[in-house]
């Protein structure tokens, strides 16, 4: 029972459930959840509303764009979450998603840019970030998954962004190095671990 339980891809199913209706709060909101939630300069550094970065994750302007970000999310998530566990899997969705809105908000900054992006699309990116990490750094096989296929996966995703309109780049490159990196943290961490007891 218990290993049927990790095998399950709760985290995900709950991850694309909480978008679905934050999009339906929307529409029955008006702009009301937008213009609290959404990622800008000036909600983030003069109002000091930081939970911005938090919540600007589970917003999404139609229904294509939610259509696109859950599928990917469920299909690459639940792979993803069967093999760290759903704590972890959470933690670095979020992880991701924060970073990629962070480094979102310091390009705005940089290029005095006071456009308004949202958006579950970064964190995606962010489990590009830890699938390619695990298969490079953990050890483990994944069935069907291999380095070139991944890299090939994250430059068609990247290329479809830059030569898209109205996308937050930047949000894309954030979460797929905070994926990365973190991921990278915690493979080494585990190979040593193991070296060391063995």
């Amino acid at each position: 029972m218990l290993k049927t339980w990790k095998a399950q891809p709760i985290v995900s199913t709950v991850l694309v459930a909480v978008n679905v209706l934050a999009y339906i709060l929307c529409c029955a909101t008006g702009d009301m959840l937008y213009d609290r939630g959404r990622l800008d300069l000036f909600g983030v550094l003069v109002n000091k509303e930081y939970d911005r970065i938090l919540w600007a994750m589970f917003l999404h302007s139609g229904v294509s764009h939610l259509f696109n970000n859950m599928l990917i999310l469920f299909f690459l998530g639940s792979m993803i979450e069967k093999e760290t566990g759903h704590v972890r899997y959470a933690l670095l969705y979020l992880a991701s998603g924060i970073g990629g809105n962070l480094l979102s908000l310091l390009v705005k900054a940089v290029n005095s840019d006071i456009s308004a992006s949202l958006g579950a699309s970064g964190a995606i990116f962010g489990l590009d970030g830890v699938l390619l990490a695990m298969v490079l750094f953990s050890g483990r096989r994944m069935e069907n998954v291999t380095p070139t296929r991944v890299l090939l996966m994250i430059a068609y995703s990247l290329y479809s962004g830059f030569t898209g309109h109205n996308i937050d780049n930047a949000a894309h490159i954030g979460g797929l190095l905070t994926g990365f990196i973190l991921t990278s943290v915690i493979c080494f961490l585990q190979r040593s671990r193991r070296k060391s007891s063995s």
